[in-house]
């Protein structure tokens, strides 16, 4: 039997253990807020990044109609990738807060 999602698994007589199995109690709330430290930054630098290539697109357009377009739409894009992901993120809190699962979460 393959055990995927194991905790600790015997493998030719050594035993390997999953990262949560290390003394610690982790809450499914404690594992979200470790993504999300790692998620939201490296979402933040993405946004930064599209929107610096639309900007140069944009500006280096020269006046032909097919690259504004093109630097309009990565410009739009980034925006539209950051309004979901905070409101994702709002929506996550509030529904945390509504059905009492905040504590460990945010």
């Amino acid at each position: 039997m393959i055990k995927t999602l194991a905790q600790s698994i015997k493998i030719g007589g050594e035993t390997v253990t999953g990262p949560l199995e290390k003394g610690t109690n982790w809450t499914i709330g404690e594992i979200i807020n470790r993504v999300l430290l790692v998620v939201i930054p490296l979402a933040g630098i993405i946004l930064f990044l599209i929107l610096v290539w639309g900007g140069y697109d944009f500006m280096l357009s020269g006046g032909n109609a097919e690259k504004v377009k093109k630097g309009r739409a990565k410009i739009t894009a980034a925006l539209v990738g950051f309004f979901l992901l905070v409101t994702s993120y709002l929506a996550a809190r509030i529904i945390s807060q509504i059905f009492g699962i905040g504590q460990d979460i945010f």
